[in-house]
């Protein structure tokens, strides 16, 4: 899609997950329009990757390693962070999918762990560090399709992206008087480093489900997460974005 110039001047932002696929996206044009960003991220490796792709904006680029499950790794990054954040975008989150009978109690922890309570934890460590003397608050997180309609052998992400829909509306109407506006966006079928590895035939079938018969690019989800953030969107809270391509009609 053609990317909306958004301005973020002044504005500081934190992606969790930010290192890689949707979140380094989301982390990179935040970057280039011009806000302060910090990337949270659990992988050593990934971060020393964005952190060299993204060298060009050094000076207002941090990066953080955190596990979001540890609330004591959050709070020290929330204390290690910039000062007065603006933005929180909770990204972070992992699959590992199985059906429900094969299901392994593991399995569904590891996920309600990162992709639910990490999103609580790191919201909650955070609250107090937004910008007091602004009412341009924003937390935009990361939900999916999934968590709107239920997908077979993801009963443990399916659960998580839900819960992170309930959060997103509880927030809202607990947070709003405060300055903040709580949204959510709901990805479907993203073409990420994960899904070119997949063979070509199975690529094909995903895109064949979706009504604009393509499968979504990174920059897809990431404009609707600039918006949501954006001054334009100051009256938009508590609502969940599909960027999905008609998937779920």
């Amino acid at each position: 899609m053609a990317d909306v110039k958004f301005d973020f001047t002044n504005k500081t932002v934190i992606v969790t997950g930010g290192a890689q696929g949707i979140g380094f996206t989301i982390a990179r044009q935040f970057l280039e329009a011009g806000a302060k960003v910090s990337i949270w991220d659990y992988s050593e490796k990934a971060l020393e990757t964005a952190k060299s792709e993204l060298s060009s904006f050094s000076a207002r680029l941090q990066t953080l390693q955190v596990d979001v499950t540890d609330r004591a790794s959050v709070a020290s990054a929330a204390q290690t962070t910039f000062p007065n954040t603006d933005i929180l975008i909770n990204n972070a989150g992992i699959t590992r999918d199985k059906s429900f009978a094969k299901m392994s109690d593991q399995e569904w922890d590891s996920v309600i762990n990162t992709n639910l309570t990490g999103l609580f934890n790191v919201t909650k460590s955070l609250l107090e560090k937004f910008n007091s003397g602004s009412n341009h608050k924003r937390i935009v997180n990361i939900s999916s399709v999934v968590g709107l309609f239920g997908n077979f052998g993801q009963t443990n992400y399916a659960a998580a992206k839900a819960g992170v829909i309930g959060m997103t509306r509880t927030w809202s109407k607990e947070l709003g008087r405060k300055g903040f506006t709580v949204n959510a966006v709901a990805p479907g079928f993203i073409k990420t480093a994960m899904t070119n590895a997949m063979p070509p035939e199975v690529l094909q079938q995903m895109s064949s489900k979706v009504s604009v018969q393509r499968m979504g690019e990174t920059s897809d989800i990431a404009q609707a997460v600039m918006f949501l953030s954006s001054e334009s969107a100051a009256y938009i809270n508590g609502t969940v974005i599909s960027v999905d391509g008609g998937l779920t009609i």
